[in-house]
């Protein structure tokens, strides 16, 4: 692996354990929140929403789950490039699986990765669908 591949890698768990430590020691804040996680692969994107107290997935959405039907209006609609729109849509699914819960409000958790891109388009999804931040 070459040097500036690792120098990647070890800057985004920098930013996660920075970030997890937040969201994790400012216990008033995210006390009886729950935490929507992501994971992001080059050609994939999952969520998930955890409970912070007992540590279990409450649900879960990944690209997969998405219909190519859906995908095709995101991007004429949103005009946006078809990794972006795939995460746009993942944020409204799984804000939609969140609402049937009744979980409104939540900690977004991005594991260190910067919010741009598909990361940010999965935030705004998950928000144009209610969910609040």
């Amino acid at each position: 692996m070459a040097n500036h591949a690792k120098e990647k890698i070890v800057k985004r768990q920098r930013r996660a354990r920075r970030i997890k430590a937040k969201i994790l020691n400012i216990k008033k804040k995210t006390a009886g929140k729950i935490r929507l996680t992501v994971f992001r692969s080059n050609k994939h994107i999952y969520t998930q929403l955890i409970d912070n107290d007992s540590r279990k997935t409450i649900a879960a959405a990944q690209d997969k789950e998405i219909a190519k039907k859906d995908l095709e209006s995101a991007i004429k609609e949103k005009k946006l490039s078809s990794k972006i729109a795939m995460a746009y849509l993942v944020g409204k699914l799984i804000a939609e699986k969140s609402m049937k819960k009744k979980i409104k409000e939540i900690v977004f958790d991005r594991r260190g990765y910067k919010y741009h891109g598909r990361i940010k388009a999965l935030a705004d999804g998950a928000r144009e669908q209610g969910l609040k931040f």
